[in-house]
């Protein structure tokens, strides 16, 4: 019988020893962050400037948890981005199982946001708590990626904790390779999130080719 582990448990050390996952540091494997982004409008920016106020307004009633964060920051991401429209779709807590080769063990773990097109997968959004890291998420989504199907395309994935926001590429080859975009930070000055949405509207494009 396969043993059965919880992505949300999976550390990033699990990953390495059972599936050989290898972080990529050249900066031309995961290019697709800074290049031929697609331009937003104004209309983009003023909505995601009150996205930004309302969650500095949160921050003054804490805790700040992960369906807070979800509602106020995420959502209104995905909804200014139009990834509620055709031809895209959403699926929330989805589940998804990974099989570790040559071993008996199976990871499962939920999607908090799982963004579709065409059967191919998108975007996955993790919404953690405010006050954690990307980096206590960053194995849970690596875990995600590793269990999407389709093999003939990389993968990408972002973290969002509210207050920053980091990128994921994998490529599922022997062994699998991941790299990360910068982090991109609410409290840095201007919008950042502007860049986010340019990243997630590029990126959408590429995986839907």
């Amino acid at each position: 019988m396969a043993q059965t582990i919880q992505a949300k448990g999976t550390d990033l050390r699990y990953l390495i020893d059972n599936f050989g996952i290898q972080l990529v540091f050249d900066d031309s494997f995961f290019h697709e962050w800074q290049e031929d982004l697609v331009e937003i409008n104004d209309l983009d920016k003023q909505l995601l400037d009150k996205v930004k106020t309302g969650y500095f307004n949160l921050l003054n009633y804490p805790p700040l948890l992960e369906d807070v964060v979800r509602m106020a920051v995420v959502d209104p991401l995905l909804f200014i981005g139009d990834f509620y429209l055709a031809p895209f779709y959403v699926k929330s807590e989805e589940s998804i199982d990974i099989a570790v080769p040559d071993e008996d063990v199976i990871i499962k773990g939920r999607i908090d946001t799982l963004v579709l097109k065409e059967q191919l997968w998108v975007m996955i959004i993790e919404s953690k708590r405010a006050s954690f890291s990307v980096e206590q998420g960053l194995a849970q989504i690596l875990a995600y990626l590793l269990g999407n199907p389709y093999t003939d395309k990389p993968s990408f994935g972002m973290i969002a904790t509210g207050s920053e926001f980091i990128f994921v590429k994998l490529v599922k080859a022997n062994p699998p390779r991941y790299a990360l975009s910068k982090g991109f930070l609410m409290r840095n000055p201007g919008n950042e999130l502007y860049d986010v949405l340019r990243i997630l509207k590029r990126l959408t494009q590429l995986v839907g080719a």
